[in-house]
């Protein structure tokens, strides 16, 4: 199969089933590392399982080409863009269906109010005209009167100090596209299992395709979505309201407009939530963390990520003798990755150590403006000499050559490239994000006995950053101690093997339903 030049799609024939399709939003296969890896792993690990992708993206310019060579158990592609839906189109007067108006104004309210788990008989009553007649119910949300009388009535009740125009193309922005992939849904084929590996629009899409067939609908959540999406909004420039830095600001204290789009996603994570079955978290923070945000707790569980130590272990016997005095960032050049507090940590470094080198390991095209001001940065610093922008690697070509892995981001889940670095024989320091602290230091006292893996810092911390990195590539013995200890947890805990298990269970039980 051709890669990042052409897409080569796989359809199935009409009335064929799938065994298990996959809900992926802005993930794999166009888009490379982190969650696209581990979609890529769980393939590959299971090739008697039959896969179907359902592809969820923004804009279809932002994804030019696959980035993995699909496996021969991918019998069916297919692609749904959330920029696609014409909002503008007129096609005439509607009056609009009033039982499903009566009902979507049931859901927001149940949404608005309560914090418990989604009600049941409301999403049944939601999903079923959704799935037998998403074409009109679209057309009924885009320009009918009933939309409008709900729209203007929320409006007035709600935010009537706001421009009525902001709002208005706000709503519209925010329900469209559900819309639109229930119409995608209704023509899908369909498959023993749905998994879909987030909440948002791909929760959403799986929820409606495992109502619509009465099959059932796995959840895996690496990061949390509804937690990563309120942090990007709260940060985010084209919200034009006062906001704050921090993702856990209270709703009280920020735009309305802002307000709404978060909770947007928090709704439709709940609706995901009240369906699928299992949920599963990569560590239990995150399971306790999808409890308290509407998960029925007797529906979640833990599966961590696992590595290829076959591929991995190997790069050990490439490493130099001598520590590299290099430290790399493998991961996307975006916010969320905090590089640039990667790059004040080098400046700081650069002071004391003068051959001090980071290596920026990742793609710069998913969020070209910040790439840019990392650039910048770079250039205002002073520390040319110091960093290197490399793109996309694979991992075995820079691996043996670094001296540390850095983790720098202001949310993760269970990082696959620490996993991946401490099976190469790297070390890490990373900021105190998802269970980067369990990585690091172990999680139960056993593992805990096996000593630390690196350090971890404060988020966003630049000199304590550069503190930890020099007590790790300055001392030999703290350093030969935590490779040690990274290597040992990878092998007894992290492994591929076991995490395929667990999936092939998942899975089997799913099926049998």
């Amino acid at each position: 199969m051709k890669t990042n030049t052409e897409k080569t799609k796989r359809t199935l024939s009409r009335g064929e089933t799938l065994d298990v399709a996959l809900v992926l939003e802005g993930t794999y296969p166009y888009v490379s590392g982190g969650v696209s890896s581990w979609v890529h792993q769980i393939i590959r690990g299971l090739a008697e399982i039959r896969f179907g992708i359902f592809f969820i993206g923004g804009d279809p310019s932002h994804y030019q080409g696959m980035k993995y060579d699909m496996p021969p158990n991918v019998v069916h592609l297919e692609e749904h863009y959330l920029s696609s839906i014409a909002v503008h189109d007129h096609s005439g007067e509607r009056r609009g269906d009033p039982t499903f108006f009566d009902i979507a104004a049931q859901v927001h309210d149940a949404l608005k109010t309560s914090k418990e788990s989604f009600p049941s008989n409301l999403l049944r009553n939601l999903a079923t005209p959704l799935a037998e007649r998403p074409g009109s119910i679209l057309k009924d949300f885009l320009h009918s009167e009933l939309s409008w009388d709900e729209i203007t009535s929320r409006y007035r009740a709600n935010c009537s100090e706001l421009s009525f125009v902001d709002y208005f193309w706000t709503v519209r922005s925010v329900h469209a596209p559900l819309f639109m992939l229930a119409l995608a849904a209704k023509n899908a084929p369909k498959a023993r299992a749905y998994h879909t590996v987030s909440t948002g629009f791909a929760g959403f899409f799986g929820t409606i395709l495992s109502q619509a067939s009465g099959r059932p609908l796995i959840l895996t959540e690496h990061g949390i979505y509804t937690k990563e999406r309120r942090i990007e909004l709260l940060q985010a420039d084209w919200l034009k309201e006062a906001s704050s830095d921090s993702g856990e600001i209270s709703h009280s204290e920020i735009g309305y407009i802002r307000q709404l789009w978060i909770r947007f996603f928090e709704g439709i994570g709940r609706i995901t939530y009240s369906v699928a079955d299992p949920i599963i978290a990569l560590y239990e923070g995150n399971r306790q963390r999808q409890v308290a945000d509407g998960a029925t707790a007797e529906r979640t569980g833990v599966i961590p990520n696992g590595i290829e130590l076959e591929r991995f272990a190997p790069l050990r016997a490439n490493r130099p003798a001598k520590i590299p005095r290099v430290v790399g960032l493998l991961g996307r050049i975006v916010p969320i990755k905090d590089v640039k507090t990667f790059v004040r940590m080098v400046r700081i470094l650069a002071n004391e150590i003068d051959d001090i080198e980071g290596w920026l390991i990742g793609p710069e095209d998913e969020d070209k403006a910040y790439a840019s001001e990392c650039h910048s940065l770079v250039k205002n610093l002073g520390v040319e000499r110091h960093i290197k922008f490399l793109g996309f690697q694979r991992p075995e070509a820079v691996l043996p050559k670094l001296g540390l892995m850095v983790l720098t981001s202001i949310s993760e889940a269970q990082p696959l490239s620490l996993l991946e670095g401490f099976s190469a024989g790297v070390p890490c320091v990373s900021s105190d994000v998802g269970c980067c602290r369990e990585l690091v230091y172990g999680a139960t006292p056993e593992d805990q006995a096996l000593g630390a893996a690196g350090r971890i810092v404060p988020i966003a911390n630049p000199e304590a950053t550069a503190t930890a990195i020099k007590e790790l590539l300055l001392d030999e013995s703290a350093w030969r101690a935590a490779q040690r200890a990274g290597i040992e947890r990878v092998e007894r805990y992290y492994t591929l093997e076991k995490m395929i298990g667990n999936y092939r269970n998942v899975y089997t039980e799913a099926m049998g339903r």
